[in-house]
């Protein structure tokens, strides 16, 4: 039987492979295999010994990941990994130093630090992230923010990840929006702005809970760059009204209609469009597409889990990564109607990312 380190590595290795990384021994390198190259047992300056991992992305080193035995906590491991990341070695390239992409791993749960934050924290996450993510993020320019008319100048250039923009969001334009909502959004940005990722907006039936979100995902999607943002609903017709009301939704800073300036798609079936930046779907269905199923029934997305009991289930729902939809592939969801219905089994480590 393995050791409990080398059983926690083999784990590591699976799911690396699985996000695209090719896996080396240190005697045997070729940084020009793949995109993404985790190096094992990587040699690091005098007095820091090795690293578990070496994360390279197109050839330049990006990364470390800190490998313990699985039921070891790892919120007290970030510091060893950092220590790792300062001590790699002058003589090879690396685009960033000390290298900002930290993992504390034990193949069955996995955090993750990104040094490119203004204020970076180790996180959970579902799995590792792909090489072409990484690579993004590295070469992310500080996007400038456009000025609106009557208000005060923006931050010239605000940080390049998303995290930081949401720091450096502009002004929110009140017309049109209703006090109760103007709150909300408000509150909402305060709350990210602070790297406080999960929230919840409470308003009365008739107050404009669905106008509300749009308004926060038009922000998020314009001015924080969010790639994609996921609408999730809990059954069909939800998705339909959702839709319409982002079709109708006049942006207040440009006057055109939403889905004029961005790509909004319903999913009626089990795959994403790559250039929408809204995706509304039911959580049956994104259930079904995490499984790797290629379609489901639509009729099982016209009733409330909530309606039909499933909200009794006490177990969390399994979700295995599935390549086709990695972590990375929402940077945002918002979650319609949040009834205790299976979805509140989606934990973090199952929602991604």
């Amino acid at each position: 039987m393995p050791a409990p380190e080398e059983s926690a590595r083999q784990l590591i290795d699976d799911g690396l492979s699985l996000a695209g990384w090719a896996v080396q021994d240190v005697g045997e390198v070729n940084l020009l295999a793949a995109k993404g190259v985790a190096v094992r047992e990587f040699s690091l300056k005098s007095g820091y010994g090795f690293a578990d991992y070496v994360l390279f992305v197109d050839a330049q080193a990006s990364g470390v990941i800190e490998a313990k035995k699985v039921g070891t906590t790892l919120t007290g491991v970030e510091l060893q990994a950092a220590r790792y990341s300062e001590g790699f070695p002058d003589s090879f390239p690396a685009p960033v130093r000390p290298l900002p992409f930290l993992y504390q791993s034990t193949g069955m749960e996995t955090r993750f630090s990104n040094r490119l934050d203004a204020e970076p924290r180790s996180r959970r996450v579902f799995h590792f992230h792909r090489p072409e993510t990484l690579s993004a993020w590295l070469t992310a320019t500080p996007r400038v923010v456009p000025h609106l008319k009557g208000q005060p100048n923006p931050p010239a250039a605000p940080p390049s990840t998303l995290r930081g923009r949401l720091r450096s969001l502009p002004p929110l334009v009140t017309e049109g929006l209703w006090a109760a909502q103007e709150r909300a959004i408000r509150s909402l940005e305060v709350s990210l702005a602070a790297d406080r990722p999960r929230a919840l907006i409470q308003m009365a039936t008739g107050s404009g809970k669905t106008f509300t979100a749009i308004s926060s995902i038009y922000r998020l999607v314009k001015f924080a760059d969010a790639r994609r943002v996921l609408f999730l609903v809990d059954r069909g017709n939800l998705g339909r009204q959702a839709f319409k009301e982002f079709q109708q939704y006049a942006t207040p800073d440009d006057g055109r209609k939403f889905t004029e300036l961005y790509n909004v798609q319903h999913l009626k079936s089990n795959r994403l469009d790559p250039v929408a930046r809204v995706c509304i779907t039911t959580i049956q269905r994104l259930y079904s597409m995490l499984r790797g199923d290629p379609d489901l029934d639509p009729t099982l997305e016209e009733g409330s889990q909530f309606d039909t009991g499933a909200g009794l289930i006490s177990e969390p729902v399994p979700v295995v990564y599935n390549p086709s939809i990695p972590i990375e592939t929402f940077d945002v969801i918002f979650t319609d109607e949040c009834h205790p219905t299976p979805l509140t089994l989606f934990r973090e480590a199952n929602k991604k990312p």
